[in-house]
Parts: structure tokens; C-alpha cells; sequence
């Protein structure tokens, strides 16, 4: 189960992934449980980019509300 910050994490990944901060410790739970991933960039960066499963989540709470 994700915690609300998680969640919401998952949410600005998939909304807004360049306004996340490489070390946000719920990004690390989120990249352990393969609901997002790194894309490299031609910068040297890494942008978090949802996963298929990660949107699947994002999904079936939206079915629920």
C-alpha cells in the first residue's frame, strides 16, 4: 500500500515529472515497486517517467472515486 506522500509522488510524476526532486525518498519507494522509472536525458539528467504499472494504480483509484 502507498502512503498518501507516495501517492501523491506517483500523481506529480505522471502530471508534472520535471518538478520532482531526484531525492525525494518517496521517489525511491515508487522506483523499488517499478511504478516509475529514470529516462535518461541528452542533459546528463534523469527524468522520473510513470510505468505502465504505475498508471494502472493511478487507474483503479480513479475507478474508486
Amino acid at each position: 500500500m502507498l502512503s498518501p506522500h507516495e501517492f501523491t509522488t506517483l500523481m506529480v510524476v505522471r502530471d508534472a515529472p520535471d518538478q520532482i526532486e531526484p531525492d525525494r525518498l518517496e521517489l525511491r519507494t515508487l522506483l523499488d515497486l517499478r511504478l516509475v522509472t529514470l529516462e535518461p536525458l541528452l542533459t546528463g539528467r534523469q527524468c522520473p517517467r510513470i510505468t505502465p504499472n504505475g498508471r494502472a494504480v493511478l487507474d483503479a483509484v480513479a475507478r474508486i472515486g
